[in-house]
């Protein structure tokens, strides 16, 4: 019984210690820093890159936010990757001003293949764009939006992902729930290690990449499900800090549907393995040569989902394991077991109402919402569980239920701020 008992106290202390430097980086998100200053002036050229598999029915409206951009319209281009598809994405996005460039590859099909397949012909023709924007087909993206990457580039940063919005944050409990994830991931993740100096994270769209790093690395090189933890990683790696903008605003559509959510959730969670299997290692080895709480840091990232889920699991069954052998009554067990849900399942909630309150976001429209987040967050759980045994990578495509234009977003807030 001893050696449970000291199992059961040295995961306490490594959870303990976890999540203490979680908050408090979480706290650096609180500090105002200073505007850095300009290393140069110039308004520089981008790519605009959209890929894109079977989008018709939403790709026109991105363009068009693309095309209304507070930004010098002969220094951008938008660019469409029209990936294996069989329907009129193509056509569609022609027709809506982008250039289009058609993809046919059953054996690679992941976002990150594409990007790859894309970007080597633009280093290939040593193309005249100074840097590269990346977009869902989905998305609808905020007017200042290469305006503020501009001003990311003549402030010397290089890699900056901007802020993920939602188009659809009110649909249900399960678009709730992404709104909620998401902007509290911004705020105490994102947010916070940029203040402090150390990396964010590539969040899946709406970031600037500038286009000498491209060319350095002759592409993408990406082969995980989720391309941009994977390119984060590789930045890290190197010593790169990733820059961060809360005003360059993407608004992005999440699904509302269960299935599918669980199956996007799934292939980010396999995503997240496949990293940690590549990474793990060289995370390590790079803090211990390097001596950076940076390399740190990612590698705490890495081991903060699947190896902490697996910890937590351990602690809850430590309790089982002891009742089993007489060392502890049934009220401590309820006790212990108890002590460990619902925190998991109260304080997420209590957190995202804090963050909404910190970044000025009316409350009223999400208290079903909060009240719901746990319930979502715990879906979330089950899904760490199930790719333990079982990993999907098929990608499902998410149902669009109505057009959503920049102007209905904007008209939406407006609306939402008289509540």
């Amino acid at each position: 019984m001893d050696y449970v008992y000291i199992l059961r106290e040295a995961l306490v202390w490594l959870t303990t210690i976890f999540w203490l430097y979680q908050i408090g980086i979480s706290l650096c998100s609180l500090v105002k820093l200073k505007e850095k200053p300009l290393k140069v002036k110039k308004d520089h050229r981008f790519m605009a890159i959209i890929p894109a598999h079977n989008e018709e029915a939403v790709i026109a409206n991105l363009i068009e936010s693309l095309k209304n951009q507070n930004y010098n319209k002969e220094l951008y281009d938008i660019y469409v990757i029209a990936d294996n598809c069989t329907d009129n994405t193509a056509r569609v996005a022609e027709q809506a001003g982008a250039i289009v460039y058609e993809r046919f590859d059953e054996s690679k099909k992941t976002k990150g293949y594409a990007l790859d397949w894309f970007l080597q012909q633009k280093v290939n023709e040593n193309a005249p764009y100074d840097a590269i924007c990346v977009f869902d087909a989905d998305n609808i993206v905020d007017k200042n939006f290469i305006k503020i990457m501009n001003k990311k580039l003549c402030q010397g940063e290089d890699v900056v992902q901007g802020y993920r919005d939602i188009k659809n944050p009110t649909d249900n409990w399960i678009t709730s729930g992404y709104a909620l994830f998401y902007w509290t991931m911004h705020r105490f993740y994102h947010l916070a290690r940029y203040n402090l100096g150390l990396s964010p994270l590539l969040n899946g769209t709406g970031f600037m990449v500038s286009f000498d790093i491209i060319k350095e690395n002759n592409g993408w090189k990406t082969v995980t499900l989720t391309e941009d933890i994977e390119f984060s990683l590789q930045r890290i790696l190197k010593g790169k800090r990733l820059g961060w903008s809360t005003e360059a605003i993407v608004y992005d559509e999440q699904p509302t549907g269960f299935k599918q959510s669980w199956s996007q959730r799934s292939r980010w969670t396999v995503g997240h393995m496949q990293c940690m299997k590549e990474y793990t290692i060289k995370l390590i080895e790079a803090a211990k040569k390097n001596k950076t709480m940076m390399n740190f840091d990612g590698f705490l990232y890495i081991i903060g989902s699947i190896p902490m889920f697996i910890i937590t699991l351990l602690l809850l069954g430590s309790n089982f394991v002891l009742y089993a052998l007489d060392g502890m009554t049934q009220a401590e067990l309820i006790l212990n077991v108890l002590k460990y849900l619902l925190p998991t399942f109260v304080f997420p909630s209590l957190t995202a109402a804090f963050v909404m309150f910190l970044d000025g976001k009316p409350i009223k429209p999400m208290i079903k919402g909060l009240f719901t987040y746990p319930l979502f967050m715990g879906t979330w759980l089950l899904i760490n569980f199930k790719c333990l045994f079982k990993r999907e990578t098929t990608w499902e495509k998410i149902t669009h239920n109505r057009s959503i234009k920049i102007d209905d977003v904007v008209e939406t807030a407006k609306e939402v701020e008289k509540v």
